[in-house]
């Protein structure tokens, strides 16, 4: 229990016996494989020819809304909401990405999208620019769609109607709208939880990640769009990026059975630790692209699972030695 976390830990601070993340969840969709690759995404524009590739096909039910958030930064969460995305419309649903990150922006450098922006989210909500013309589409995913953040404005542009209004028009032609939110709960971060119908936490196997998110989680509860109108609760999942099984096993680091303790939610996925998302990232791509890679098939597995697959975890314990690595201490 709590009480032996915190003699292993020596923690000295607490979480709420039952976390606001433990109430109903919601089912969602089906899944099928993934598979492909990406490359840059190329912009919608206004022709008659680009609007009318953004409205086929339509989906058949408003889209839903799914964050992508986490109580601190240097999680991965930027690399999980790029993956996660893009997984989905390899699947073949219509997804958008939504960068929250104002004044910062890197979901499009993920996405290898960042000589392509011209004009981004804030531009549509002060009505610059409608928004097809704000749409960047990939190039070798046709269902996934950017809509990037600005880089010179601040975060206190948002509102609640603007953002509502945005959100609106996007769920009327894409089913899955993924949002990119910031760390913590500052304005950006605060709109993307306020309108999340599935929330995905990100945390690292470490202590300050899961103190940090299980405060996400009460305010996700609490503050969000459906928990004001008494509608069904957000449905809170667990993702754990940079999972190395190795220093998990010589404790190092949190164990799953410990995480999901603390923090009280359906696990969705686990990501190993990889060099390849740095790799990936570099090259413009997002990690789940590059399909032999265990990253990237953790990711696959993450997005099954969202959708509804019964999927085992995969790459949680440390590899096997060989003979003569066992022998030497290798």
């Amino acid at each position: 229990g709590r009480s032996r976390l915190a003699a292993r830990w020596g923690l000295r601070w607490g979480f709420a016996a039952l976390s606001p993340a433990m109430i109903a969840r919601a089912t969602v969709g089906r899944a099928v494989a993934v598979s492909g690759r990406p490359s840059g995404l190329r912009r919608i524009g206004s022709s008659a020819a680009a609007a009318q590739s953004l409205k086929t096909p339509m989906p058949a039910v408003p889209g839903r809304v799914l964050v992508v958030t986490s109580g601190k930064g240097g999680v991965g969460k930027t690399t999980c909401a790029a993956s996660m995305a893009w997984a989905l419309g390899k699947m073949g649903h219509r997804t958008c990405a939504v960068d929250f990150d104002i004044g910062l922006r890197n979901l499009d450098l993920h996405l290898g999208a960042e000589r392509r922006v011209i004009f981004d989210f804030v531009n549509v909500i002060n009505g610059e620019c409608n928004l097809n013309q704000a749409l960047i589409k990939d190039r070798h995913n046709p269902n996934l769609f950017l809509l990037a953040a600005s880089q010179t404005r601040d975060k206190d542009v948002l509102t609640v109607e603007g953002v509502q209004r945005v959100l609106d028009d996007l769920k009327q032609q894409f089913e899955y709208i993924v949002l990119d939110s910031p760390a913590g709960i500052e304005a950006g971060a605060r709109h993307a939880m306020y309108f999340a119908d599935d929330a995905v936490i990100t945390v690292n196997p470490e202590l300050s990640s899961c103190r940090d998110s299980d405060k996400m989680i009460g305010f996700i509860a609490s503050r969000s769009k459906r928990s004001e109108e008494g509608l069904e609760p957000v449905r809170q999942m667990l993702l754990i990026n940079r999972y190395d099984a190795s220093r998990v096993e010589s404790q190092e680091m949190l164990q799953l059975d410990d995480i999901q303790e603390l923090l009280g939610l359906e696990l969705i996925g686990v990501i190993p630790e990889s060099k390849a998302v740095l790799t990936a990232t570099n090259l413009g791509q997002p990690v789940v692209s590059l399909s032999e890679e265990p990253a990237a098939q953790a990711f696959e597995d993450t997005v099954a699972r969202f959708l509804g697959e019964d999927r085992p975890l995969r790459f949680i314990e440390p590899p096997k030695k060989d003979f003569f690595s066992s022998l030497f201490g290798r």
